[in-house]
């Protein structure tokens, strides 16, 4: 494997360059009619060279030594295919090999063997370093801006859909172990800390009876003891960027899920820490509820749709626990004022709101319904605030000063008021407490109230659903790689295919420059 990545890297010193005279057995020249016409394959075949001309890479292999590596050009499209189909980097690499579509589109001889699938891993580490990592989705981008098909197109729809991380979740026990292991590994001298719960040189789990909440009590204790030992024996002698993080790491697992008794025993707290890792493999993975009975962990999709054409215009990866609002916000940066926004109640929070009037976008969001204090009687709605004088009055009719912390309190005004048990259970009275954009969140109640933009957000929020089943449609609901920004790249370039396809689909050519024939 060392000799295949040695290799590799001579191989790839110096950019390699596409032959324009076609070989003996190209397989272009002998089977084009056998790639249906209409195909992301055909098109690649035809146009790649327009598509992902030399100098796109040129910086990648500013090294003028070497052997030439692949052309850009092919290896791009291998990535794009392999997008397309969600292959692995080994089954792109054979079906490189073996497919007649993928040789056509590649522009190779029917007998060329293409090239080992660590060529893949070598150029996404590059991409990932450069200063444009996603290139190739700007590629196809840019195909976007040249037909001009977007012209004119003043809706964009948001949402967002969790996807599952690439490793197993692992619970309190496990992370412990793996961060311990990993602090003895990395940590000049902390193989030499004595430590007393389990053996760390041995691999699984501790052999205890796990049916005995005794024995497992006594097992967190330790591991936690031993984590605080080593990191109060390395806490100022971490130099090395490796050994800070995986010390970093450990005093993070060894608190997120655990909490001294009042005998000085640590136990495992009963709910879920905020923000937490859930696996040591992959620490930027993160836990998510969908609803209360569904849950993934992972990361989280977010990606803006022109709702006519279906294209996505920009897309987002975060960690699974990230909220909707503001990474839709980033997804619009760039984009030119007036846009109609289309999402659900997600986004409706009175930040990404206020972000959103800011930013000069129209707002087709659904806000999510608000419930009144008591059933069937006054929510927040049925008050009035004047913002101008902070004053707010209920139903009614009292009015009251808004306090300097946002809240207006009714008191003693709720006294025998006929109206009193539609409005509050309480005792001391109602108290409204208002958002710093309460505002915006009461506009936008009314506004899908009175049905300003009802009808468009039926008629064309629903191309950014058909999106997000087709960004994971197969088996690309489960990402790739670990961390962020891996699965960012392998998100943009998930996005390039399916836009790359969805303008062939709209009859993308070229003729001297981008024009959509459909």
């Amino acid at each position: 494997m060392l000799a295949i990545w040695a290799q590799t890297v001579e191989n790839c010193r110096v950019q390699g360059r596409s032959e324009s005279n076609r070989e003996l057995l190209d397989a272009a020249a002998l089977c084009r009619q056998l790639v249906r016409e209409g195909s992301v394959e055909a098109f690649l075949a035809d146009h790649r060279h327009q598509l992902f001309p030399d100098d796109l890479f040129a910086d990648l292999f500013s090294s003028g030594r070497g052997r030439p590596s692949i052309p850009g050009d092919v290896v791009a499209t291998v990535m794009v295919l392999q997008a397309l189909e969600g292959l692995s980097d080994r089954d792109a690499a054979r079906a490189l090999r073996d497919r007649i579509s993928w040789k056509v589109a590649c522009g190779l001889a029917l007998d060329d063997e293409g090239f080992d699938y660590s060529v893949l891993t070598y150029w996404r580490t590059r991409l990932r370093k450069s200063d444009r990592p996603e290139r190739i989705f700007d590629a196809v981008r840019s195909v976007i801006d040249a037909t001009g098909v977007l012209r004119g197109k003043t809706r964009r729809a948001l949402d967002s859909t969790l996807l599952d991380d690439a490793v197993a979740t692992q619970d309190t026990v496990t992370q412990l172990i793996a961060a311990i292991r990993r602090v003895r590994r990395v940590v000049p001298g902390a193989a030499e800390v004595t430590l007393s719960a389990h053996d760390y040189d041995t691999s699984g789990k501790p052999t205890i009876a796990w049916d005995d909440p005794v024995a497992k009590a006594a097992l967190v204790d330790g591991l936690v003891n031993d984590a605080l030992t080593l990191l109060a024996a390395f806490a100022d002698d971490a130099s090395e960027a490796e050994a800070t993080s995986a010390l970093a790491l450990l005093a993070l697992v060894a608190g997120q899920d655990v909490e001294q008794d009042d005998t000085g025993t640590w136990t495992i707290v009963r709910k879920v820490a905020p923000d937490r890792v859930i696996s040591v493999v992959d620490p930027e993975a993160r836990h998510m509820h969908k609803s209360r009975s569904v849950y993934r962990d992972g990361y989280k999709a977010h990606i803006a749709v022109e709702p006519e054409t279906g294209l996505v215009t920009a897309a987002a990866l975060t960690p699974a626990n990230a909220p909707d609002g503001p990474t839709g916000v980033t997804l619009l940066d760039g984009e030119e004022p007036g846009l109609q926004v289309l999402a659900d109640g997600a986004y409706g929070s009175g930040d990404t709101l206020a972000a959103l009037r800011a930013a000069k976008h129209q707002r087709a969001i659904k806000p999510f319904p608000t419930a009144p204090a008591v059933p069937g009687g006054f929510h927040r709605d049925d008050f009035v605030i004047d913002h101008d004088a902070d004053t707010v009055t209920c139903p009614i009719g009292h009015t009251v000063t808004i306090t300097p912390k946002r809240h207006a309190t009714f008191g003693a005004r709720c006294r025998g008021c006929p109206l009193r048990s539609r409005c509050t259970r309480s005792k001391d009275g109602r108290v409204l407490r208002l958002t710093p954009h309460d505002h915006e969140l009461v506009e936008s109640r009314r506004a899908w109230r009175d049905g300003d933009f009802t009808e468009d957000y039926r008629r064309w929020r629903p191309m950014v659903e058909r999106s997000i089943a087709w960004l994971v449609a197969g088996n690309h609901r489960r990402v790739r790689f670990r961390g962020v920004e891996k699965n960012q790249l392998g998100l943009s370039m998930r996005i390039a295919a399916i836009n790359l396809r969805r303008l062939v689909n709209l009859g993308l050519a070229h003729d001297g420059r981008w024009m959509l024939n459909g």
